[in-house]
């Protein structure tokens, strides 16, 4: 191949850039990259290899942008000058992307801060070699893209094996899979829930990584605090939940509007209201802080920062719709709709619920992944349901299942008018919780944009 100099080719990829998101498409954040590759295949490597304070890339299943986010709200308070792929772009492409338009910035960033898919992740990180790589979890997800979740972890083992000696880890120690991580070549810190109030009653029979990465046997648990994460131990082995470097000693959940979080740390205890509900994002905002130590951010300032932090598009995002409140929550596999599941029922009013299914490529073929989802406790306190999407009729013969009389749900497959048929019949002081898939949610949210209420996806940040 003919290397092109670099500045033709980074002016080309711009532009192309430029052109699709003055259409109006999100492919904005990923086309550019895909170009600049082809014409500069080192491009990730001499464009990250300039940032002087270097780059950090996360990834899991489930929670990843909004933890991208949390720990963009650190970084941000230190002054760094960051350049990230906030518009969701998370494949090499829209790393390539991100870096092509921090570099035409002035002044230039110094810090990169990328959230990566999973299956992306080896790839990105051979390319970048960042500081700090943050490993969350590993959830059942897309079967037919990503295969079971052993193939990710083994080619996740075999990218740390590689990475250089200087580079952190952190892990989290309450999710089996990712504290098998661990080696003793590179430095790292633990991040976990200690706090015995958010345990669940028993394990939930859809969870993932419940038996031994070392040994295969059955793990036992002392406490499961979400899917299959929490306090674990092999009784065949010996290997066990490590200690944890940053724990989450008492976790105070405030309805669906956020919570408040007292944690222990290497370098003191750190305090901070977030403004997302849910366990879930307790796990979250537990990881940025874990993130934000490793990068020597000042302890004063991860709590503030913390408590500043925006929810991310479709992440408990909220949204003024002809004077109703609209809460997305996306949903997008059994763990992710479960903890869903679980964040709505934390509002003690009757809910108002619009539940979106597609099986689109980006959100995995197979949609049988809902009748692992415990909606049961969702039908003594509906007030209002409608099911959308592609596979609207999946959804609604699940609720069927669940119990519910199939007089009270409405069927809308089209989104637009499924968002009017929930808004028409909800009370003036109650939200609407929307929880759809991946590609429901840019749906639902591109309808927003439309009725001016909500920015596009790619503008965010």
């Amino acid at each position: 191949m003919t290397i092109v100099p670099r500045g033709p080719s980074l002016v080309l990829a711009r532009g192309i850039g430029a052109l699709s998101r003055g259409l109006g498409r999100g492919g904005g954040t990923s086309v550019p990259g895909r170009v600049l590759l082809r014409l500069r295949p080192q491009a990730i490597q001499e464009l990250g290899g300039g940032l002087p304070r270097g780059s950090l890339v996360i990834s899991a299943t489930n929670g990843k942008t909004t933890t991208a986010r949390l720990i963009g709200s650190c970084v941000a308070a230190t002054g760094w000058r960051t350049v990230s792929n906030r518009a969701g772009a998370n494949l090499v492409f829209g790393v390539a992307t991100a870096l092509l338009d921090g570099d035409a910035t002035r002044p230039k960033p110094e810090f990169g801060l990328f959230e990566v898919d999973e299956f992306a992740l080896p790839e990105v990180v051979a390319r970048l070699a960042p500081r700090v790589v943050v490993l969350m979890n590993l959830f059942r997800d897309q079967l037919d893209r990503y295969g079971e979740l052993e193939a990710i972890a083994d080619s996740w083992a075999r990218m740390i094996a590689r990475l250089p000696t200087s580079t952190t880890l952190v892990l989290n120690a309450d999710d089996p899979a990712v504290a098998a991580l661990a080696d003793d070549a590179h430095p790292r810190l633990f991040f976990g829930i200690e706090d015995p109030t958010t345990a669940l009653d028993a394990l939930p029979h859809a969870a993932d990584s419940i038996r031994c990465r070392v040994c295969a046997h059955p793990l036992e648990y002392a406490r499961v605090t979400l899917g299959h994460m929490g306090s674990w131990r092999c009784a065949n082995c010996g290997a066990a939940r490590p200690v944890l470097d940053v724990a989450a000693r008492r976790v105070t959940l405030s309805g669906t509007t956020g919570l408040d979080l007292e944690l222990s740390t290497p370098v003191g205890d750190i305090s901070a209201h977030i403004a997302l509900p849910g366990v879930h994002n307790a796990y979250n905002a537990t990881a940025a802080t874990a993130a934000a130590i490793a990068l020597g951010i000042d302890r004063a300032t991860i709590g503030p920062a913390l408590a500043s932090a925006e929810a991310a598009f479709g992440r408990a995002e909220r949204v003024s719709v002809a004077g109703r409140e609209v809460v997305l929550l996306l949903a997008k596999n059994p763990a992710g709709a479960n903890v869903t599941v679980q964040t709505v029922l934390l509002d003690p009013a009757p809910l108002h619920l619009l539940i979106a299914l597609n099986d689109r490529t980006a959100d995995g073929k197979d949609v049988s992944w809902i009748w692992d989802v415990d909606y049961e406790p969702l039908i003594e306190r509906l007030g209002d349901l409608v099911v959308s999407g592609d596979r609207a009729y999946d959804m609604a013969l699940r609720f069927v299942y669940a119990g519910l009389d199939r007089g009270r749900i409405r069927i809308e497959p089209d989104p637009a008018r499924a968002l009017d048929a929930a808004l028409a019949h909800l009370p003036e002081d109650r939200p609407l919780y929307v929880l759809p898939t991946y590609t429901a949610m840019l749906g639902l949210r591109s309808i927003l944009v439309e009725r001016g209420v909500a920015s596009a996806y790619w503008d965010h940040g």
